[in-house]
């Protein structure tokens, strides 16, 4: 596979999973939307949509779209493992793929966005303020209790589920010898990310990748949005450094228990 190739894949494919899933943040988050207040069962599932679209329509690429896959296709051993040569590419990719996904949110919901960072009881925030303003869920993860450690911890735990679930695929055999779940891969791993949402979703928001918090929040700190609040740099190595330790401790499992 050419580098141009995973380029053009992985792009379109984590733009579209940033811009739905994103795009469900903002439609629940933000006044005037037709589904405000409609909760986290609806972010879950809108979460695991997106990641089914965004896979079905990267898989020229393997359908990576987070850097927690990439580093675990890396690190596992065995047929299927991705060149350590590919993983720049690969990041590189999902990260400007993120970014445009979310000036896409930007775009879709610009009005209801202007609505919300307009009212009487946002407009004493400034944009300056280092602390989230009211439209940081659509952009980026936070913690419900700050506590950097246990926020780390989360979506270690979090991602490690994610990527065990996505590696041992590949043990699934068919009666007709077929090895692994084929296109069915991706909406397992879908499912996987609404049920991780629904169970361990709710103290940081799970990230469980990487470029999905990062390019957003770049994205965010960027946009001429009025009254927004900063972009809480401070925690956002938590929603980065956790999901590439999670990933990194599934495929050590998966290569000590299965490979």
């Amino acid at each position: 596979m050419s580098s141009s190739d995973i380029f053009a894949s992985e792009v379109i494919g984590t733009m579209v999973l940033v811009l739905l899933g994103g795009g469900v943040c903002a439609a629940v988050n933000l006044k005037r939307s037709k589904a405000f207040a409609a909760g986290w069962v609806a972010v879950a599932f809108g979460w695991g949509f997106a990641v089914l679209t965004g896979a079905y329509i990267a898989q020229t690429s393997g359908a990576h779209l987070n850097p927690a896959v990439t580093l675990a296709l890396a690190m596992k051993s065995g047929k299927g493992a991705t060149p350590w040569s590919d993983v720049p590419v690969y990041i590189g990719s999902e990260l400007l793929g993120a970014m445009l996904g979310a000036v896409l949110v930007w775009l879709v919901y610009y009005s209801q966005f202007q609505v919300t960072l307009r009212e009487p009881d946002t407009v004493e925030l400034k944009s300056s303020n280092p602390n989230p303003g009211p439209v940081h869920g659509v952009f980026f993860t936070s913690p419900e209790v700050r506590k950097p450690l246990l926020n780390f911890l989360t979506e270690v735990i979090a991602t490690f589920v994610l990527i065990i679930a996505i590696l041992t695929q590949g043990l699934v055999k068919d009666v007709d010898g077929t090895v692994g779940l084929g296109k069915m891969g991706a909406l397992i791993t879908a499912l996987v990310v609404v049920g991780i949402g629904l169970s361990l979703g709710g103290p940081t928001g799970y990230a469980i990748n990487p470029v999905r918090d990062l390019g957003p929040r770049i994205v965010h700190a960027l946009l001429p949005l009025p009254n927004k609040g900063g972009s809480d740099w401070g925690y956002a190595w938590v929603p980065v450094v956790g999901p590439l330790v999670g990933s990194a401790i599934a495929a050590g499992v998966y290569n000590l228990a299965w490979a």
